[in-house]
C-alpha cells in the first residue's frame, strides 16, 4: 500500500525510467514498433539478473487501462506466460497487485526447482513493491508541469 493515488502508482508502473528504479534486478527496453510504450501493442525487454548473469523477457501490452490495469503477454523464449499489474484506491490509500502467472522453464526441472526459488523470488518482489511505493509517493509530490 502507498499513500500516492492511484495515477502516481500507476505512472511509476508503466514508465520504464522509473520502473527500473523500483524492480529488483531489471533493466527495461523498448522495442521497436508501430504502438508506443505503454499501450497495447507496444513491445519491450527487461534483462533481468545480477551483472551480465540473467535472462532476457520479451513482453507484448495486451491491457491498458489507466490508472487501473496494465497487462502484459511474456512470450519471449526463456519466459512465457502473463504479467499484471492491478491499482486500487482502498480507504484512502492505493494498493498495487502484482500477478504473473507464468510457465516455468526447464519442464519437470523447472517445476521441481521452483520450490527452492519462490522464497527469493518472493522476496524479490516483495522489496521491489516497497520502492515502487517510495517512487509512486515522490511522483505524486512532483509539482504539475502545466
Amino acid at each position: 500500500m502507498t499513500t500516492a493515488d492511484p495515477e502516481a502508482a500507476f505512472a511509476a508502473i508503466v514508465d520504464l525510467a522509473i520502473q527500473e528504479r523500483w524492480m529488483v534486478g531489471t533493466r527495461l527496453y523498448p522495442l521497436a514498433g508501430d504502438v508506443d510504450l505503454p499501450a497495447v501493442g507496444a513491445r519491450l525487454a527487461a534483462f533481468t539478473g545480477l551483472g551480465d548473469v540473467g535472462f532476457l523477457d520479451v513482453m507484448s501490452v495486451t491491457e491498458y487501462d489507466p490508472p487501473h490495469r496494465w497487462v502484459v503477454r511474456h512470450d519471449g523464449a526463456f519466459v512465457q506466460g502473463v504479467g499484471i499489474f492491478l491499482v486500487e484506491a482502498v480507504d484512502g490509500r492505493t494498493r498495487v497487485t502484482w500477478i504473473e502467472d507464468l510457465q516455468l522453464p526447464f519442464g519437470i526441472i523447472g517445476r521441481l526447482g521452483f520450490p527452492l526459488v519462490r522464497p527469493l523470488a518472493r522476496l524479490g518482489v516483495w522489496f521491489s513493491l516497497q520502492r515502487l511505493a517510495r517512487e509512486a509517493e515522490q511522483l505524486a509530490r512532483r509539482p504539475v508541469a502545466g
